[in-house]
């Protein structure tokens, strides 16, 4: 994927959250899959211990990118619009049947779901102590999202592996924004806009019950 490598910059993922939200709360695709990169960066920066995360985004991510320079990408312009593009025309399949794509507002929703746990993981690094234990964060943040979705056997792969986490102002450092309470201002600006378009995406999906889509 083409600008998944590199150094991550937190200043790239908050211009791009910044974007994401129209006027009119519709959320813009292209932002928003921009603001995705800056974030597979992070994960990728901290090894192999994310890569059950890492790998789906990545692949996710492409599957939206392909849809926006697809045929239809004017359809693809903003979440809303895709939404109903994919509703009206039959290409969410509720059931998940083996051979057929998997459509635009499905692929969204495993990402949605990711968000979230980075939302809540970024969040527990910005109020905790400079000894905060980030096992404790990653796994509190990763139990309050993703768990709900995994098997029991990644669950207890994953929890085991928050165990070998770096400090927290490694995590800071890694931002790139200079030191570690300048990290902390960062993410106290770039979080809402993250926090606003998830809770833009939980509405929209949750009024055409596409929640819970397999």
């Amino acid at each position: 994927m083409a600008g998944a490598q590199g150094a991550f910059s937190l200043r790239e993922v908050l211009a791009a959250f910044q974007t994401c939200v129209t006027e009119r709360r519709e959320v813009l695709l292209g932002p928003y899959l921009r603001g995705w990169r800056g974030l597979v960066r992070f994960l990728h920066s901290l090894g192999a211990i994310f890569s059950f995360v890492s790998k789906d985004v990545v692949a996710k991510v492409q599957i939206m990118e392909n849809y926006c320079r697809g045929e239809q990408r004017e359809k693809y312009v903003s979440l809303q619009s895709m939404v109903e593009y994919e509703l009206a025309n039959g290409l969410v399949d509720g059931q998940k049947r083996s051979g057929r794509p998997d459509s635009g507002c499905r692929t969204v929703l495993r990402l949605h779901r990711a968000l979230r746990w980075l939302q809540l993981f970024l969040e527990g690094l910005r109020t905790g102590q400079e000894d905060s234990r980030t096992s404790v964060i990653c796994t509190d943040s990763y139990n309050a999202s993703l768990a709900t979705y995994h098997s029991w056997f990644v669950r207890k792969t994953c929890t085991a592996a928050f165990c070998v986490l770096p400090p927290r102002n490694t995590f800071l450092e890694i931002m790139n924004v200079g030191t570690p309470e300048e990290a902390v201002a960062m993410l106290g600006e770039a979080l809402p806009y993250i926090c606003d378009v998830y809770g833009i995406t939980q509405e929209l999906f949750a009024q055409h019950e596409l929640l819970d889509l397999p």
